[in-house]
């Protein structure tokens, strides 16, 4: 996949530039998602610009798609060695921590609905890796166990990490400041 030049000279759009452009779009429009202010269009238009907001270049939102999708596209290479997709591999992180939950908890801790839990659990079921149980108390509460086999795979997992970070060129500083800002968001959506 080629990468576009977003105007700093280097081919990957992480250089100054962008983020100089970034900052600059988010201050055009303070407390919006995109920049849909006045000033010099990208045609060097000095009127203002009604469509900016709608300027790709202008998006909070996709570089954090794109980041989102190329790490879950790298997580895929570690991921096969464990036959298990990304959203797979979460629910086991989750499932590794707590060992049992219900259905509902699970999917508040992944931000998904039941609609994606429900056949996510239903292939771990099948792998063996956890058991869906109705509750003894209210049956229409369905937890989630994590098996023996489940709880083994933990350790061939341990690697993933450790691997993903060599990926992700960030100093700890950064990352920490980026998870800091990430779920800053996710709080408050």
């Amino acid at each position: 996949m080629s990468k576009i030049s977003r105007g700093n000279g280097d081919s990957t759009g992480k250089g100054k530039g962008a983020e100089a452009g970034a900052v600059k779009a988010v201050k055009a429009a303070p407390g919006a998602v995109s920049a849909a202010g006045k000033g010099k269009t990208a045609a060097g238009k000095g009127d203002e610009d009604r469509y900016a907001g709608l300027r790709l270049e202008n998006q909070l939102c996709f570089p954090l798609y794109a980041a989102s999708k190329e790490i879950v596209r790298h997580y895929k290479i570690f991921l096969d060695e464990l036959d298990m997709t990304y959203t797979q591999y979460i629910t086991m992180m989750v499932m590794w921590e707590h060992r049992e939950l219900t259905v509902k908890e699970l999917g508040e801790y992944l931000y998904l609905d039941s609609g994606t839990t429900s056949p996510v659990l239903k292939t771990l079921e099948s792998k063996g890796w956890v058991e869906r149980k109705r509750s003894e108390t209210d049956e229409r509460i369905l937890n989630v166990i994590l098996t023996p086999l489940g709880e083994k795979l933990q350790e061939k997992a341990l690697s993933v990490p450790k691997n993903m970070a060599a990926c992700v060129k960030l100093e700890p500083g950064e990352a920490a400041e980026l998870y800091r800002i990430l779920y800053k968001i996710l709080n408050t959506l």
